[in-house]
Protein backbone atom coordinates (compact mmCIF):
# COMPACT_ATOMS: atom_id res chain seq x y z
CA UNK A 1 0.00 0.00 0.00
CA UNK A 2 2.73 2.33 1.00
CA UNK A 3 4.69 1.85 -2.24
CA UNK A 4 1.60 2.68 -4.09
CA UNK A 5 0.84 5.63 -2.35
CA UNK A 6 4.65 6.83 -3.25
CA UNK A 7 4.19 6.27 -6.69
CA UNK A 8 0.89 7.66 -7.11
CA UNK A 9 2.58 11.04 -5.43
CA UNK A 10 5.51 10.32 -8.43
CA UNK A 11 7.92 9.47 -6.19
CA UNK A 12 9.89 6.26 -7.25
CA UNK A 13 11.39 3.58 -4.36
CA UNK A 14 14.80 2.74 -5.08
CA UNK A 15 16.84 0.25 -1.87
CA UNK A 16 20.32 0.51 -2.58
CA UNK A 17 20.83 -2.39 -0.05
CA UNK A 18 18.86 -4.53 -1.90
CA UNK A 19 19.59 -3.63 -5.48
CA UNK A 20 15.09 -2.71 -6.17
CA UNK A 21 14.68 0.10 -8.58
CA UNK A 22 10.87 -0.16 -8.34
CA UNK A 23 10.82 2.82 -11.29
CA UNK A 24 11.89 0.57 -13.90
CA UNK A 25 9.43 -3.00 -15.42
CA UNK A 26 12.08 -5.01 -14.16
CA UNK A 27 12.81 -3.98 -10.78
CA UNK A 28 8.75 -4.25 -10.01
CA UNK A 29 8.97 -7.52 -11.49
CA UNK A 30 11.97 -8.69 -9.09
CA UNK A 31 10.12 -6.85 -5.86
CA UNK A 32 6.88 -8.95 -6.67
CA UNK A 33 9.12 -12.14 -6.91
CA UNK A 34 10.53 -11.78 -4.02
CA UNK A 35 7.28 -10.70 -2.54
CA UNK A 36 5.64 -14.20 -3.71
CA UNK A 37 8.48 -16.50 -2.21
CA UNK A 38 8.57 -14.48 0.68
CA UNK A 39 4.62 -15.73 1.07
CA UNK A 40 5.31 -18.79 0.24
CA UNK A 41 7.95 -19.80 2.26
CA UNK A 42 5.34 -18.45 5.27
CA UNK A 43 2.90 -21.10 3.78
CA UNK A 44 5.45 -24.05 4.14
CA UNK A 45 6.38 -22.97 7.80
CA UNK A 46 2.33 -22.56 8.38
CA UNK A 47 2.01 -26.20 7.00
CA UNK A 48 4.99 -27.60 8.78
CA UNK A 49 4.11 -26.31 12.33
CA UNK A 50 0.57 -27.51 11.70
CA UNK A 51 1.83 -30.95 10.84
CA UNK A 52 3.85 -31.02 13.70
CA UNK A 53 1.82 -30.55 16.06
CA UNK A 54 -0.93 -32.64 14.47
CA UNK A 55 1.76 -35.74 14.51
CA UNK A 56 2.21 -34.68 18.83
CA UNK A 57 -0.99 -35.08 19.26
CA UNK A 58 -1.45 -38.11 17.87
CA UNK A 59 1.14 -39.24 19.61
CA UNK A 60 -0.37 -38.24 22.74
CA UNK A 61 1.63 -35.50 23.79
CA UNK A 62 -0.13 -32.43 25.58
CA UNK A 63 0.89 -29.04 24.05
CA UNK A 64 0.52 -25.78 25.48
CA UNK A 65 1.57 -24.41 29.16
CA UNK A 66 1.51 -27.08 31.79
CA UNK A 67 -1.22 -26.30 34.10
CA UNK A 68 -0.65 -24.66 37.72
CA UNK A 69 -2.69 -25.73 41.03
CA UNK A 70 -3.21 -22.75 42.79
CA UNK A 71 -4.78 -23.07 46.44
CA UNK A 72 -7.26 -20.21 46.93
CA UNK A 73 -6.40 -20.51 50.82
CA UNK A 74 -2.18 -20.01 49.75
CA UNK A 75 -3.64 -16.90 47.95
CA UNK A 76 -5.93 -15.32 51.05
CA UNK A 77 -3.04 -15.87 53.76
CA UNK A 78 -0.47 -14.80 51.30
CA UNK A 79 -2.99 -11.43 50.83
CA UNK A 80 -3.19 -11.14 54.57
CA UNK A 81 0.23 -10.72 55.27
CA UNK A 82 0.12 -7.86 52.67
CA UNK A 83 1.48 -9.00 49.70
CA UNK A 84 1.03 -7.79 46.76
CA UNK A 85 -0.65 -10.06 43.79
CA UNK A 86 3.27 -9.82 41.77
CA UNK A 87 4.88 -11.20 45.30
CA UNK A 88 1.65 -13.50 45.65
CA UNK A 89 2.29 -14.56 41.67
CA UNK A 90 6.54 -14.86 42.25
CA UNK A 91 6.04 -16.87 45.28
CA UNK A 92 3.39 -19.38 43.83
CA UNK A 93 5.65 -19.74 40.32
CA UNK A 94 2.56 -18.25 38.50
CA UNK A 95 1.06 -15.38 36.58
CA UNK A 96 -0.12 -12.01 38.33
CA UNK A 97 -3.15 -12.44 35.86
CA UNK A 98 -3.57 -16.57 36.95
CA UNK A 99 -3.43 -15.92 40.38
CA UNK A 100 -5.76 -13.28 39.95
CA UNK A 101 -8.29 -15.02 38.17
CA UNK A 102 -8.35 -18.08 40.79
CA UNK A 103 -9.06 -15.62 43.62
CA UNK A 104 -11.82 -14.60 41.72
CA UNK A 105 -13.08 -17.84 40.87
CA UNK A 106 -13.02 -18.93 44.23
CA UNK A 107 -15.21 -16.70 45.37
CA UNK A 108 -12.57 -13.55 46.25
CA UNK A 109 -12.97 -9.85 45.71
Amino acid sequence: MTLADLESLGIAFVSLRDSFDLSTPSGRLLFQLVGAMAEFERALIQERVRAGLKNAKAKGRKLGRPRVAIRRDQIESLRQEGLSWEAIAKELGAGVGTVYRAYQAAGGV
